[in-house]
């Protein structure tokens, strides 16, 4: 998903574009039974698919985490472009000769238009790609996690977190649902606010949902409980990228998250479990959106903090 395409509109609020490629992987590409199925059933195949995901990107993040939980690094590749990226793609420049190494691509725009030859849309991670032909399969976020999840448990590891338990899925799905709007969307309605009027509605939505989240947290560990599940994944890459770059960069600046006890330490808690802070990178985040978003920082210039050993401190939640 990403920054593609998103900029400021002068006297405008802050509106993202929710479409994608509705393709779904499910077990015998069988119809599943949650979610969209307006596009095409493709099959669980272990080697078949590519996961393309920049760990500059929050929504890209949270697909790299799933993976990792689930312990699906042999069976899905994960291909990670830079992160900083011009108006027509995301781009491999990490990759020796600036190519993935396994779709053999600069642009990720490739596997798109070779897919659809008049995509429409800005080209997003994360994304999906069938190795073989280099097509792109799917490039919608919120259901390629839920898929990784419920399609692939034959290839799960032994002990891979239960991320949808059946028994909270459904207090899950509100908890997720008000984490987007309110948290994961919403520090971009501040920052992307194209009026006064439209960043003063935006903060004030933001903070009164990171209240109810400090509030929440301080009667259990984890946002559903004492488990980890895919609600806690989904707000951990936004709360990463809080004081790295939303506080300051996207003026959500009430307070840090440094400053707000119980969603720091979760926060660190998180960050301190295999799988979440070890996909963090907080230079490439910070490059990606100081570098790419001209239009909020016209000088590109990165900055040099905050200190990420904070990270590191003792989170007493356990």
């Amino acid at each position: 998903m990403a920054d593609q395409g998103t900029y400021v509109e002068q006297g405008k609020a802050f509106d993202r574009d929710m479409n994608y490629v509705p393709d779904r992987i499910t077990r015998d590409a069988r119809r599943p039974e949650h979610g969209p199925v307006e596009g095409e059933l493709w099959p669980v195949e272990p080697g078949r698919y590519r996961l393309v995901a920049a760990k500059a990107c929050p929504w890209a993040n949270r697909s790299i985490i799933v993976r990792s939980l689930l312990g699906l690094e042999d069976v899905i590749s994960l291909g990670l472009p830079g992160p900083t990226h011009d108006a027509r793609s995301w781009t491999f420049d990490l990759d020796p000769g600036g190519r993935d190494p396994v779709l053999g691509i600069e642009r990720l725009q490739e596997a798109y238009l070779k897919r659809f030859p008049d995509y429409p849309r800005g080209i997003t991670v994360p994304a999906v790609v069938e190795e073989s032909t280099g097509l792109l399969v799917t490039n919608d976020f919120p259901w390629i996690t839920h898929d990784l999840f419920h399609e692939w448990r034959e290839f799960h590891r032994a002990d891979a977190p239960d991320l949808w338990p059946v028994d909270l899925r459904e207090e899950m799905e509100d908890v997720m649902k008000r984490v987007f709007t309110e948290v994961n969307n919403g520090v971009y309605r501040c920052g992307f606010a194209g009026s006064q009027e439209a960043y003063d509605a935006a903060y004030e939505r933001l903070f009164t949902a990171l209240d109810w989240l400090e509030e929440r947290l301080g009667t259990r560990r984890y946002l559903m409980g004492a488990a980890i599940t895919e609600a806690d994944v989904r707000l951990f890459t936004t709360l990463a990228r809080f004081d790295p770059v939303y506080h300051g960069h996207f003026k959500c600046n009430r307070q840090k998250l440094t400053e707000m006890p119980n969603l720091w330490g979760y926060a660190r808690d998180l960050f301190q479990t295999p799988g979440f802070g070890d996909t963090i990178d907080f230079e490439q985040i910070k490059q990606h959106y100081y570098v790419v978003h001209r239009d909020i920082n016209p000088s590109g210039i990165v900055p040099a903090g905050p200190d990420p050993a904070v990270w590191l401190e003792p989170h007493g939640r356990g």
